[in-house]
C-alpha cells in the first residue's frame, strides 16, 4: 500500500483536495475529523483537555468547545504547544490504526491522511510520498477570514502561529496551488493521482 500524507496551512484548500482524491479511489483520513475523535467527552484527550485547560473550553453538553480554546491557544504560544502534546500522540496512534486497517482491507489501495502539522511534527516521515496543499497568501488570508468569520488581524494571527508556506514547500514531492480554484486544483490533482498509482504499480 502507498502512503501519503497531504498538508498545508489553514484555509488553503486541503479538505477539497481531499474529497477529489477520495472521487478518484484513494482512502483518505480527514486529520480534524480524527482529533475531534481523540477528544471526544470522556476520552484521554478529552480529560488531559480539561485538566490542563478547566472546564470553561467544554459547551453545555461536554463536548470540547474548538472555538473557545482555539482562542486560548492561538493567543498563547505555551499553551498551543501543550495542547499539541496532548493531541498529536493521540492523532498519530489513531491514523497508524487506521493505516494498518487500510493494508489489511487491499494492499492495493493508495492511503492518503490529511493533517495541517504533519511537517512541524515531524509525522510526516512516516509516508513515501507528501502534498502540499499551498495558494497565494492574499487569497489564503481572505478565505480564512470569511470562513472563520475572523477579523484580519485575527485570520493573520493564525497564519503567522503555523510554519509559513514556502517553508511547507521545500518538503513536498508534489504542489497542488488552489489559487485558482475549484477546475485548476482538481486538474493538477488528478494529475498527481495518476503519478501515485503508477507509484503504487511500481511497488508491486
Amino acid at each position: 500500500m502507498l502512503k501519503v500524507g497531504l498538508t498545508g496551512s489553514i484555509a488553503v484548500g486541503k479538505s477539497y483536495v481531499c474529497e477529489v482524491f477520495k472521487e478518484l479511489g484513494a482512502v483518505v483520513l480527514d486529520a480534524d475529523q480524527t482529533a475531534r475523535k481523540v477528544v471526544e467527552p470522556n476520552t484521554r484527550g478529552w480529560q488531559l483537555i480539561v485538566d490542563n485547560f478547566g472546564e470553561n473550553v467544554l459547551q453545555s453538553d461536554k463536548q470540547i468547545d474548538r472555538v473557545r480554546l482555539g482562542a486560548i491557544v492561538f493567543a498563547d504560544e505555551a499553551k498551543r504547544q501543550l495542547l499539541n502534546s496532548i493531541v498529536h500522540p493521540l492523532v498519530f496512534e489513531a491514523q497508524n490504526q487506521w493505516l494498518l486497517e487500510k493494508e489489511s482491507e487491499n494492499a492495493e489501495n493508495i492511503a492518503i491522511i490529511d493533517a495541517a502539522l504533519m511537517i512541524e511534527s515531524g509525522s510526516y516521515q512516516r509516508f513515501e510520498k507528501l502534498i502540499v496543499v499551498w495558494c497565494k497568501p492574499e487569497i489564503q488570508l481572505k478565505r480564512l477570514m470569511a470562513r472563520n468569520n475572523l477579523s484580519e488581524e485575527e485570520a493573520l494571527k493564525r497564519i503567522n502561529a503555523q510554519m509559513s508556506q514556502e517553508e511547507k514547500k521545500r518538503y513536498a514531492d508534489y504542489l497542488i496551488d488552489t489559487s485558482e480554484g475549484f477546475a485548476a486544483s482538481k486538474e493538477q490533482t488528478i494529475g498527481i493521482f495518476e503519478q501515485l498509482k503508477n507509484l503504487s504499480k511500481v511497488k508491486e
